[in-house]
């Protein structure tokens, strides 16, 4: 029987990236973040005025550490909708310029949630690991959208992968 646990990783960690008050940015407009959506999967008509951060699973590895224990190894994947006109304009800047760093701002408060703090890189036990991979693909990256397609289409875009060892099961 397949183990609830895997399917349930990227579930577990749009909670994680939802929680607030642990010393942590909060990423919710409800706890006083940048995006009003944050969530898991990506649904199939996305919100069109409002700021979105889904949670999705790039790819999944199992590997065997003993006789009768897995790990798996899941390379996750945020995508994140940011709408032009989604801040208030300030200033003498224009409106594009403006979002682009709004949308620079919400991904550094992101980051910072997914590196957790100095003591916890479990996201609150939720995993063994995250970000935490012994190579070169260990940490935190971060892709933005081409911002002159984004300005025409109407919302500013981004994708930030990381992995997340998930917690040992018997397979």
């Amino acid at each position: 029987m397949p183990d609830p646990g895997l399917a349930a990783a990227v579930a577990r960690e749009a909670a994680w990236l939802s929680s607030c008050g642990d010393g942590l940015p909060a990423l919710p407009t409800s706890a006083g973040g940048p995006f009003d959506v944050v969530q898991p999967y990506m649904p199939r008509t996305p919100a069109q005025r409002q700021t979105q951060l889904y949670v999705l699973r790039r790819s999944t590895v199992t590997r065997r550490f003993s006789a009768q224990r897995r790990i798996a190894t899941h390379t996750l994947l945020l995508s994140i909708w940011w709408p032009i006109g989604a801040t208030a304009q300030s200033g003498g800047t224009s409106l594009a310029e403006s979002e682009q760093a709004a949308l620079d701002a919400a991904v550094a408060l992101v980051v910072a949630r997914i590196e957790g703090t100095v003591t916890d890189k479990t996201h609150g036990g939720r995993f063994l690991s995250v970000a935490e991979a012994p190579d070169e693909s260990a940490g935190v990256r971060v892709d933005m959208g081409d911002p002159a397609q984004g300005i025409q289409a109407g919302a500013l875009t981004a994708q930030i992968t990381y992995m997340a060892d998930d917690k040992n099961y018997v397979a």
